[in-house]
Parts: structure tokens; C-alpha cells; sequence
């Protein structure tokens, strides 16, 4: 398990930077031309909940039928530092969401390949008004696609009664 102490920079065909403490948008999408039914939309929000509260803390999440929004902060492996100190991965975090959900909905369908794109985008959220601009999209973002009239209607939605 990789753990993050300081800032981290790293990339493939996209940028993606770790820093211990931050809060992150995160974005990833389906292969081409994959769809999610509605019970794969199901595993996929649990496969996000899973590490809620033990290795991320998420705010919210959504999962539309071609891609998934999360806004999620990696926690520390030490509880009792809270900022300083070393987080858990969020690439392995978010890489184990995309294996797990991948593995269980191919087996669903009874196929195997690539369910999701490799990468995915990640963008470190820098202060309070871009926070609750985010979480407002993440919300939103089902109605915007046309899915439904109001966000509580849709039921791959996640959202955390507090924002800690």
C-alpha cells in the first residue's frame, strides 16, 4: 500500500497530483462504448462507499451510465492526525473502485476487458467556494444529463451529511 507524505506529481497522459489533507473532484469514464445498467450504476456507488470512512472520506458521488463523479478526501492512515502526517493513495484508492466494480459487472454480463478508461481526472479542490461549486455539479449532474427533474430522484447518487 503507497502512502503519500508530502506533494506528489505524477504522470501518464493526464496529471495527477497528491497532497496530503486536500480534498479532490474526481472524474472517470467507461471504455468505449460501455454503458452501466442500472445495477451496474448500484455496485458502482457501493464500490465508491466501500472505503468511505476508512481510506477516503467522500462527500459525494455520482454514477451517470458512461462516467462517475467523486468528491472524496484521502484520509491518513494515523486517525489521530488528521492533517500532518501520511494519507493513503488515491490512486490505489480509486484504482481499487474501478478493478472491483470492473471485475463484478463483467462478471454480471457475463464478459471480460476493460469496463473503464485507464486514466482518470483528478483535480485538487483549492478552496470553500470551489468545494460547494463542486459538490453542486456532482448533485446536479444527473439532471443536466437529462436523467431526472431533481437530484434526490436519482438513485446513484451519494451525498455525505456532513462535509468533514
Amino acid at each position: 500500500m503507497s502512502q503519500i507524505r508530502v506533494f506528489k506529481a505524477t504522470r501518464r497522459n493526464l496529471p495527477h497530483w497528491q497532497s496530503p489533507g486536500a480534498v479532490y473532484f474526481l472524474t472517470w469514464c467507461t471504455a468505449c462504448g460501455k454503458t452501466l445498467t442500472p445495477e451496474d450504476r448500484s455496485l458502482v456507488i457501493d464500490a465508491i462507499r466501500f472505503w468511505d470512512g476508512t481510506r477516503w472520506a467522500v462527500v459525494a458521488a455520482v454514477v451517470l451510465p458512461d462516467h462517475a463523479h467523486a468528491l472524496v478526501r484521502p484520509l491518513p492512515l494515523d486517525p489521530s492526525r488528521l492533517v500532518e502526517g501520511t494519507t493513503h493513495d488515491l490512486g490505489e484508492i480509486l484504482g481499487s473502485v474501478k478493478k472491483f466494480s470492473a471485475l463484478r459487472i463483467n462478471l454480471r454480463h457475463g464478459r471480460t476487458g476493460r469496463l473503464w478508461q485507464d486514466e482518470w481526472y483528478d483535480r485538487i479542490v483549492r478552496d470553500g467556494r470551489e468545494f460547494w461549486e463542486t459538490w453542486e455539479y456532482i448533485r446536479n449532474n444527473p439532471v443536466a444529463a437529462g436523467l431526472i427533474d431533481r437530484p434526490e430522484e436519482y438513485a446513484w447518487l451519494y451525498e455525505a451529511k456532513t462535509a468533514d
